[in-house]
């Protein structure tokens, strides 16, 4: 775009959005008056199109997207149709011209030569103007596409937001409960027979140290609950011994308790235990929300974990033979099942990662992560 083009483009800015802020009853003379000065400069329809096309995407795309019912970009393209008048003017007075010197009683025009290649630019502009009328087209579907994807991806977040804070709240209720309900009694148990051991000391031993044996195992118990809600919240093994250790100790007690038989499979030891503490924390996680999700509601009787190292990331499948389901249904912004699988891709976008799940009838589901080795967390 030439200098007076790019003056010309700012001139129709400044007229666009002074003609959208008057309304609907806001006067087409200055797109006409554009029109005419592009007409003058030598622009064609295609020049006007972009030039309307860069005032579209400045002024009315980001406050009034396609589609929003308040006929803001019905009213711009009334003053783009405005501005081509001129252009359409000339080029009809133009075709007229050529077909007076076409009847055979016409007086030959000096002018012939002109007029004959005016008219081939006329047709060329009609290409060209049908060809930026096709483009702007296909400009406003795609940008519906991504109003609409970025709409549904909102929904998505605030929603998720909402649960996650149910979430929290609900998992501080369930470990007050344990506290009070688990190890309150095993420790008031506790008291209860040292209370009863200080009695018998003074007055009989001949039961005192199968009193004492019981009261240790009660200590254990306490103690065994403590560190079964410490390994819940975040096990320890994670920072001491990383992923793998801590994955396949999980897997164990996982399969005892559900009766899932889960195979796992790993190449990349090295390159797994060179990942930052964020990352690993991330693939334990998904891997144990995909596997409690196996458990729930896949009805499966094998899951299958690997890790393993594709081109610059590490790539974790959770994979089982149980029953499908249609993941688009689940993930809808308007339902409420599907916080473990938003949760999951929040965790893995958060790393810069990407997450897919595939699930077929016959094939089960597949839960996919590829996180980079490189350093990157998005915020």
């Amino acid at each position: 775009m030439n200098t007076k083009s790019r003056r010309l483009a700012d001139r129709y800015l400044v007229a666009l959005r002074t003609h959208l802020t008057q309304g609907p009853q806001a006067n087409l003379a200055p797109a006409d008056k554009l029109g005419r000065q592009a007409m003058q400069m030598g622009l064609e329809t295609l020049d006007l199109a972009q030039i309307h096309e860069l005032a579209l995407v400045a002024l009315v795309l980001p406050t009034h997207p396609p589609g929003d019912g308040n006929g803001t970009i019905q009213r711009a393209g009334s003053f783009f149709r405005q501005a081509l008048t001129p252009l359409a003017t000339a080029s009809r007075v133009a075709r007229q011209a050529s077909a007076q010197m076409k009847q055979p009683n016409a007086t030959p025009h000096p002018r012939t030569a002109e007029l004959t290649a005016a008219r081939q630019r006329l047709q060329q502009e009609t290409v060209r103007r049908q060809a930026a009328e096709a483009a702007l087209r296909k400009s406003q579907q795609h940008y519906n596409q991504v109003l609409a994807k970025s709409r549904v991806l909102q929904e998505q977040r605030r929603r998720l937001s909402r649960e996650i804070l149910l979430a929290q709240e609900e998992e501080r209720k369930h470990i007050s409960r344990e506290l009070h309900d688990e190890i309150s009694q095993i420790l008031t148990g506790i008291n209860v027979r040292l209370a009863a051991l200080k009695i018998a000391a003074t007055a009989n031993t001949g039961n005192l140290n199968k009193k004492i044996t019981s009261t240790q195992r009660l200590v254990e118990k306490s103690v065994a609950a403590v560190h079964q809600f410490a390994r819940e919240l975040r096990p320890a093994m994670l920072d001491d011994l990383g992923l793998i250790p801590t994955l396949l100790a999980f897997m164990k007690e996982f399969g005892k308790r559900t009766g899932l038989r889960i195979r796992f499979s790993t190449a990349t030891a090295d390159k797994i235990r060179a990942l930052d503490s964020l990352k690993r924390t991330v693939l334990y996680r998904v891997a144990q929300e995909a596997l409690t999700n196996v458990a729930k509601h896949a009805q499966a009787s094998v899951a299958q974990v690997s890790i393993k190292l594709e081109a610059d990331a590490i790539c974790m499948t959770v994979s089982d033979n149980g029953k499908s389901f249609d993941v688009d249904g689940i993930l809808d912004a308007r339902r409420r099942k599907g916080l473990g699988l938003l949760g999951m891709r929040e965790r893995v976008e958060m790393v810069a990662g990407t997450f897919t799940i595939e699930s077929a009838p016959g094939k089960g589901t597949t839960v996919r992560v590829q996180i980079p080795l490189r350093n990157g967390v998005t915020k």
